[in-house]
C-alpha cells in the first residue's frame, strides 16, 4: 500500500492530508482494499463501498477546506505586503521632499 502525504504549512499551522492508494474496490472488504476500517467495511459490499464513499467525500471535503484556508492566508498576507508597499512609498516621498527642501537651504546659503 503506499502513501501519499501532502503538508501546507501557514506559518505555525501545518495542515496535513495522508491518503492510501489501494489496488481493488474500495470499500469491498478486507484485503480487498477496503482494509479493516471497521466491521461494515471489513464485511464489503453495499454498506463498505457506501461507507468508503463517505470517508473519500470527507477527505475531499477537508482538503478544499484546508486549501481555501491556504488561499485566504495568502491572500491577507498579499493584501498586508501591499499595504506596506504603499505606506513605505508615502514614507519615502515625505523624506524625499525633506530632502529638497534641506538640499534647497543649503544652495540658498
Amino acid at each position: 500500500m503506499a502513501m501519499l502525504k501532502h503538508t501546507f504549512k501557514l506559518q505555525s499551522l501545518a495542515y496535513q492530508t495522508v491518503r492510501a492508494v489501494t489496488s481493488g474496490n474500495v470499500g469491498s472488504g478486507q484485503g480487498k482494499g477496503g482494509g479493516g476500517g471497521g466491521s461494515i467495511r471489513t464485511a464489503g459490499g453495499a454498506f463498505g463501498e457506501m461507507e468508503a464513499a463517505r470517508e473519500e467525500e470527507y477527505f475531499r471535503k477537508l482538503q478544499a477546506q484546508q486549501i481555501k484556508a491556504l488561499h485566504d492566508h495568502i491572500e491577507d498576507e498579499v493584501h498586508h505586503q501591499q499595504s506596506e508597499i504603499n505606506r513605505l512609498s508615502e514614507e519615502l516621498k515625505r523624506k524625499q521632499m525633506k530632502l529638497d527642501r534641506l538640499k534647497g537651504q543649503l544652495d540658498d546659503k
